[in-house]
Formats: structure tokens, sequence, C-alpha cells
């Protein structure tokens, strides 16, 4: 590119007028000389690629694993016939869930990509190393870094505390007349 201003390269030191042309590293926002370019390129290691990810991803494909072991399930059961019994029977509820929380991640991580900026970065289904669990939602402030998990649960949450003085103190989340609390230490 034309540098709008003069810079020095960072690689042998040589003045660079404005409007030479160079190459501007933004990362690290430095100059190079063209004649310094092909060895610094080389010698550089390259950048780590970003890695992105649609939100429930993995939700999605749970369901499509789960859906396929249950056709399959049948099929075997049913035999010639197996077609059929896919055909008119419905799908089990513990695999529903799985498309329905891939949906409400799906919207959920849609509104957040909205509200991404230069300020704010967005990430989605975020593999935990050394667990098979994932971070739903991930959003970066400069100030935060916020967690979210999806969950649709009804009622209002609201804490509950029990114990003080004679036994430990113990912090509840409830929603509805559901304790969420292993959720959240989950998270």
């Amino acid at each position: 590119m034309r540098l709008r201003y003069a810079g020095v390269c960072r690689r042998c030191g040589s003045h660079l007028p404005a409007h030479t042309a160079a190459i501007y590293d933004k990362t690290t926002k430095t100059v190079r000389c063209i004649d310094c370019a092909p060895a610094s390129i080389a010698s550089e290691p390259l950048p780590a690629p970003v890695v992105t990810s649609r939100a429930g991803s993995s939700a999605r494909r749970e369901y499509e694993r789960r859906k396929t072991k249950d056709e399959e399930r049948l099929r075997q059961k049913w035999g010639r016939l197996g077609g059929v019994a896919v055909a008119l029977s419905d799908e089990r509820q513990s695999t529903k869930a799985w498309v329905t929380g891939a949906v409400g991640e799906e919207r959920l991580g849609a509104h957040l990509d909205g509200l991404a900026s230069s300020s704010i970065a967005v990430l989605h289904d975020r593999r935990i190393p050394g667990t098979r669990a994932n971070i739903d939602h991930l959003v970066i402030t400069p100030s935060r870094i916020w967690v979210v998990d999806a969950k649709r649960y009804k009622g209002r949450p609201r804490l509950e505390i029990e114990g003080g003085i004679l036994r430990p103190r113990v912090d509840k989340l409830i929603v509805g007349r559901r304790s969420c609390t292993t959720t959240v230490d989950g998270v």
C-alpha cells in the first residue's frame, strides 16, 4: 500500500517517506519496506487463524446424531417395514429437546451478533478443553467477559438463601419452582 504518513521500516530501520509503497501490519501497527518484505514474511510466524462457530451448532449436531441413531434402531427392529415405522413414529422427547435447544441458541446468537461492534466481540459454541461440555456464547467487552448459557425455563428467577448463623449459608437460584443452582455452578 502507499503510506499515508512517513515511517521507519521495522526490519532494516530505513526511513520511509509518506506516499511510499510499503507493507503495513495492522496487528503491530508497524511498516516494512518492500525490500525487507520477503525475508520478514518467511521468518515471522503466521497469525493464529480466527476460529468461528455458529450458535447452536453442537446442539444441532447432537440432535442429528440422536435422530439418526433412533431411526436406525427402528429400521433394525422392523426390518423391511423400517421405513414405514420411521415415518409413522414420533421423535423421542430427549431427541426433540436437542433441536429445541439448538433453535433457542441460534435465536439468542443472532440477537447477540446484533450487539457485536469494534469494542464488543461475540463468540459462539466454544468447547471447554478436556470435557465434552461447551460454552454457548461468550461476549467480550473492554471491561468484562460474559458467559451466556442459553436455557429456557418458565418463571421468574429468584435467589433463596438458606442457613446463616448456625448452619453454613447456601445460596440457591430458583426459576419458577425449579432449582437451577447446579446449572450456575456448571457455568
